[in-house]
């Protein structure tokens, strides 16, 4: 349940920067569908559309062609766009695409934003191989800076390095460069630890004349800080100043990060001093990583501070708040804090999130106290809710520890039922794993190695961690 500051301030530059595929989406585009979502509010399409359920993707055209056939007026562009920001906003990538589907087969008229949405859509929902091959589906004038931009856009998401840099490179080629492109490369190689190329495309795009922005400039002191080169953040700084480039919160708490990370604790507090500052600081986001950061800082005070803030300003914090700050205070090895608002969280709570219960039930778990874990475990069901992977991982590797293996296998077993092989490849933990070997190796207890070679197979980590090379005589077929 340990909380990464360094990623919390990575997923806020990427959710800072359009979450559509180029910027251009979400100035004209994105206030033109607020506009038609505000005039469609009581209109009957726009009312039966948005009421379809998740699963129900497939009545979107069935819905489209009946409010059609009663409709003197066509349906156009303009009536759907606002429709599909409503089920982007919401999650529900499915109807948006049937929207984009019934568009292209009634012939009505598409614009680039709106190939590039469907792209967006499509690598979302079915994986990138689809937003490519509709790419290539493209003909004459629709492959632009915009359609290209979305694709690369895709690439980087998933983290494909190949695939990006070549169309990279194209990108270059056709004079599709911008600042936002350069950014997307930066945030991959950031991703996939190549932080050292970072500098490297700010001096590229320094040497076209391609503006550096807010977004660039956070990135350059990521990489610098990931490679312990504190004289280059500070540099990165100043160039932020004279270039006029105002320091926010995110710069603020992304500065303290690299000097946390590089073990510049003083430096760290000054810098997240210098975010309290800040006026007008309302952003729930600024809150959790002050939080957070003061607690990789051992620094119970600031950790209370920024929360009583927060507070202020969101007098009934969300499940994510609570989440944040029992981490912290778990961090902080402060107990009774927290069983105190895990108690305040808990009692108002509307919507039980089984990541907060987790907070409480590693803590007790930490310190043996198994009876109290059990009661937050039973709790979790009694409110509607149910354990989740992690959940399971806190108790199967507490049990094997204490040598419970019985009790393991039942929670790695009930784990193996619900994890998905392709999304859950981290159950359970390498650390469970390896002390469920010596347990076996040091017992002799080939009985139970079978049931556990059993649940490794079914989600597919038997292959991977070569368990019967260090199980002798347990006969499972992989």
């Amino acid at each position: 349940m340990a909380n990464n500051a360094s990623r919390l301030i990575m997923l806020k530059l990427k959710a800072s920067q359009p979450s559509s595929p180029s910027r251009w989406l979400c100035t004209s585009t994105a206030e033109a569908a607020k506009s038609v979502m505000a005039k469609n509010r009581g209109d009957t399409l726009f009312s039966k559309l948005t009421a379809l359920r998740g699963s129900e993707e497939a009545k979107v055209p069935e819905t489209l062609e009946e409010w059609a056939g009663k409709e003197v007026k066509p349906i156009k562009r303009f009536d759907i766009i606002g429709i599909v920001y409503h089920f982007r906003k919401y999650k529900k990538y499915n109807h948006a695409i049937k929207l984009y589907e019934w568009m292209e087969k009634s012939k009505t008229r598409m614009k680039n934003a709106d190939h590039a949405i469907r792209m967006d859509l499509l690598a979302k929902v079915e994986g990138v191989a689809s937003a490519e091959k509709y790419f290539d589906s493209l003909q004459g004038d629709a492959k632009t800076n915009r359609t290209y931009g979305a694709l690369f856009n895709c690439y980087c998401k998933e983290k494909v390095l190949d695939k990006a840099l070549e169309l990279f490179e194209k990108m270059k080629d056709l004079g599709f460069t911008s600042t936002l492109n350069y950014n997307n490369m930066m945030a991959l190689y950031l991703d996939v630890s190549q932080p050292e190329k970072v500098p490297l495309l700010a001096e590229e795009m320094e040497g076209k004349n391609i503006a550096a922005d807010h977004y660039t400039y956070n990135q350059l002191v990521q990489s610098y800080g990931s490679q312990n080169d504190f004289d280059a953040v500070e540099a990165v700084l100043l160039k932020m100043e004279r270039n006029k480039v105002q320091r926010d919160w995110f710069t603020y708490g992304n500065l303290a990060t690299a000097y946390v990370n590089g073990g510049l604790i003083e430096k760290a507090n000054a810098a997240l001093e210098e975010m309290k500052k800040i006026e007008n600081l309302r952003d729930r986001e600024a809150f959790h990583t002050l939080i957070t950061l003061y607690a990789r800082t051992s620094n119970p005070s600031g950790v209370n501070q920024a929360w009583d803030s927060l507070k202020s300003v969101f007098p009934k914090p969300s499940n994510v708040s609570y989440l944040i700050m029992l981490l912290a205070l778990s961090k902080l090895g402060d107990v009774v804090t927290l069983e105190k608002l895990f108690a305040e969280w808990e009692s108002d709570c509307l919507n039980y999130d089984v990541r907060v219960a987790n907070v409480i039930i590693e803590s007790y778990l930490n310190q043996d106290m198994v009876e109290k874990a059990t009661l937050i475990y039973e709790n979790i069901m009694k409110r509607g809710s149910e354990p989740n992977l992690r959940t399971l991982e806190s108790f199967a590797s507490f049990y094997i520890e204490k040598h419970r293996i019985d009790l393991a296998l039942i929670y790695l077993e009930m784990g193996a039922s619900k994890a998905n092989p392709d999304r859950h490849k981290w159950f359970p933990t390498d650390k469970t794993v390896a002390m469920f070997l010596k347990h076996f190796e040091e017992k002799n207890d080939m009985e139970n190695a079978e049931r556990f070679c059993k649940s490794m197979k079914k989600i597919g980590r038997l292959d991977d961690m070569v368990l019967c090379t260090n199980i002798a005589a347990v006969n499972v077929n992989p």
